[in-house]
Parts: C-alpha cells; sequence; structure tokens
C-alpha cells in the first residue's frame, strides 16, 4: 500500500472508531401511537422558549425577536423586547418565571445582545416584567463577553433550583480551543446566579484570581436543555456534539465536562477533534448519543396524564425531527422510544400546568400532546 493510502486508511480508521458507539447501547424504539397531536397555536417559525404563566396563557420567544404572549390561540406581540442580535443560532431564546411570579412578576429571558465588548453578539440574561403587553423595569442580569460574529453556540437554557439559585447556559461560540477550558473567559459555561443577577458567595470560583465568578460548571459546548430532576433536585443538562457525541450531564459544582479535550464526536469535516473519551478529572455523561440528534428542549415528566411516560425525560430532536422519550433507571439510561415521528424540528418542550406535554416545533408552533 502506498504511503498516501496507508494514511487516508488510518484517517478513515481513526474516525470510524471516533463514531462508533458502545455495543450495548440503548436501541431507539419505534413510537406507540396512544395519542393525538393538536396544534394549539400556529405561525411561529422558531418557537424557541416557552412558559406558562399563571392564568393559563402563554409566552413564547421567537429567535427572530418577537416574545408573544398567547392567550387562548390568539397570539399578541410583546412589546419593548430588547434589541436582539439575529445571527445564525442567536437570537431571542429562553424565558422562564421567578418561582414566586406570582408574588413578585418576574420573567427571565436569555438573548444575543451586541451589548459590551467587540463586535458582533454574545448571550445575555435579563429579568423583566410584563404590563400592559408590554415589558417593563428590564433589569440587566449579566452579559457574556467578549462579542464575535461567529453565529454558533449562544446556548441558552434558564431554570430555577428548588433553592431560588438561578443556573443559564452559554455555548462556546464557535471558540472551542479558547472559552470552553478557561474560567477567566465566558462561554462553554453553565453560570449560577442569585435572582437578582448577584453571585452566590458558594459559587465555585468565588475568590480565584481573574475567574468568571458566576460560572458554577465548564467544558461545555452548546447545552440547549436543562432541567431540574424532580425528585433529587439536581440540575440536568444536554447538549450539542459536533458530528456525534450529545451528552446528557448532571450538572455538578466545579465539574469539568470536558470539552474539547475529550468527546465522542468528530468535527464537521470529519476530522479529529479528540482521540480521548474519557480523562481523568472530566466528568463522563450520563449518557451520549451518536449519531447525533441535535437535542433542543428537556422537561422531566411528572404528570399522571402519561402512566408510561412519568418519572423519564423527554428531548427533542432538531436533526431527526421527533420527541424522544429517556427511560431512566435512576440515573441510567435504560430505552429510548420516538415520540411524535416526523413532526418536524423540535426546539421545545415543557409540561404545562394542566399536565399535557407541549412542544415548540420549528415551522409550525406550538403542539400539544393528548393521550388517548
Amino acid at each position: 500500500m502506498k504511503p498516501l493510502a496507508i494514511v487516508l486508511f488510518s484517517f478513515f480508521i481513526v474516525n470510524c472508531e471516533a463514531q462508533s458507539k458502545k455495543e450495548n447501547d440503548i436501541q431507539l424504539q419505534e413510537e406507540t401511537k396512544n395519542y393525538t397531536l393538536e396544534t394549539v397555536v400556529e405561525g411561529i417559525n422558531n418557537p424557541w422558549g416557552m412558559v406558562f404563566l399563571p392564568d393559563g396563557s402563554l409566552l413564547v420567544t421567537e429567535k427572530s425577536g418577537i416574545l408573544y404572549h398567547i392567550t387562548n390561540g390568539t397570539k399578541t406581540e410583546v412589546k419593548n423586547v430588547p434589541a436582539i442580535y439575529n445571527r445564525g443560532q442567536g437570537g431571542l431564546l429562553d424565558v422562564v418565571l421567578h418561582p414566586k411570579y406570582a408574588q413578585n412578576g418576574w420573567i427571565y429571558i436569555t438573548y444575543a445582545s451586541t451589548e459590551g465588548e467587540g463586535t458582533g453578539g454574545n448571550t445575555k440574561l435579563i429579568r423583566a416584567k410584563l404590563e400592559n403587553e408590554s415589558l417593563t423595569q428590564i433589569e440587566s442580569l449579566y452579559k457574556c463577553e467578549p462579542n464575535t460574529t461567529k453565529g454558533q453556540h449562544f446556548g441558552s437554557r434558564i431554570v430555577f433550583d428548588n433553592a431560588g439559585y438561578l443556573y443559564f447556559s452559554a455555548g462556546e461560540r464557535g471558540n472551542h480551543f479558547v472559552n470552553p477550558q478557561d474560567i477567566s473567559r465566558d462561554n462553554g459555561k453553565i453560570y449560577r446566579l442569585n435572582d437578582d443577577g448577584s453571585i452566590p458567595k458558594d459559587n465555585p470560583f468565588v475568590g480565584k484570581e481573574n475567574a468568571k465568578e458566576a460560572i458554577y460548571s465548564y467544558g461545555h459546548r452548546n447545552p440547549q436543555g436543562m432541567a431540574i430532576h424532580p425528585e433529587t433536585g439536581v440540575l440536568w443538562e444536554h447538549e450539542h456534539g459536533p458530528q456525534g457525541g450529545d451528552e446528557i450531564n448532571i450538572v455538578k459544582k466545579a465539574a469539568n465536562y470536558g470539552w474539547p479535550v475529550v468527546t465522542y464526536g468528530i468535527d464537521y469535516d470529519n476530522s479529529v477533534i479528540s482521540n480521548e473519551q474519557t480523562k481523568t478529572g472530566i466528568e463522563n455523561p450520563l449518557y451520549y448519543w451518536l449519531p447525533s440528534i441535535a437535542p433542543s428542549g428537556m422537561v422531566f415528566v411528572t404528570s399522571d396524564k402519561y402512566p408510561d411516560w412519568k418519572g423519564h425525560l423527554l428531548v427533542g430532536s432538531l436533526k431527526f425531527q421527533y420527541l424522544e422519550l429517556v427511560k431512566l433507571n435512576g440515573e441510567k439510561v435504560t430505552a429510548r422510544q420516538k415520540i411524535a415521528t416526523d413532526v418536524g424540528r423540535l426546539r421545545s418542550v415543557t409540561q404545562g400546568p394542566d399536565g399535557f406535554i407541549y412542544m415548540g416545533v420549528e415551522g409550525k408552533g406550538i403542539v400539544k400532546i393528548i393521550p388517548n
């Protein structure tokens, strides 16, 4: 075999090994159609995030920069939304309510913003109140810097834990050899704040020289799903890998999740990013997908309306256009099943106060899953 042929053959073998999944992987089961789908709201091109208000109405972010308030299927555009940096994967992203929203009225939003140092944009967190279909009392809580004109990996999801701490994610903005492993830099991180944006005194890097003290964990690529486990109260997240290696992780204080030092995927030009999948000092994923499903949106099912799904995890797939039921036994994945096959690029998923599951589907809007 000629030297060039040997090199190319070796390159092919390394890539195949990087893209092979362990033999005991959980096979994806086809859906069991014991439900119907009902379109609740139409005409939202990219329903990135959604949250129900106490009166049963719904707030939905459209990535291009529109915040919709939806009441009985009627969309109203909320006014005074901040200027959005709508580029690539960046735009108007997640929206959640304060756990005591009924008392204080605070709404939390992440979006791509041009504010701050550098050209382009980066992920920002604000809070505001909704009055007369307009955002008021807007407060800036955190802004990742510096800005960049790169269009990828803004994150971003927001959750509150049971103690009232706020977590939000920001992807590594396409600068994967610089940002995720450096705690003096933003991006490729999950942050933890008090509800007013101040930094908790027990955050892991408080007092550490040059560290971004809001960081809770690092070494992330692009987390677009986060949820608090309903029984343990622990934060779970999923994030996009490159080609292969999408991960589900349990988020731990000060933990390093490895990107790009370790990965189960390869780069988009088929080159090897790292030959290592595990390494001392780096957290292993609870589960990883290979090939990638491009996960977005994530919720634990607690509703009695879906007895076979209760206690398990739902994850949206952008790439394969279905909702995936990830069945769990504690911290172990035991089964995987398609839900809503070919529904479309599934961007977000939540459980409503009525106990039903709602999906945000690109090009469609909000779709409700009704058990038969």
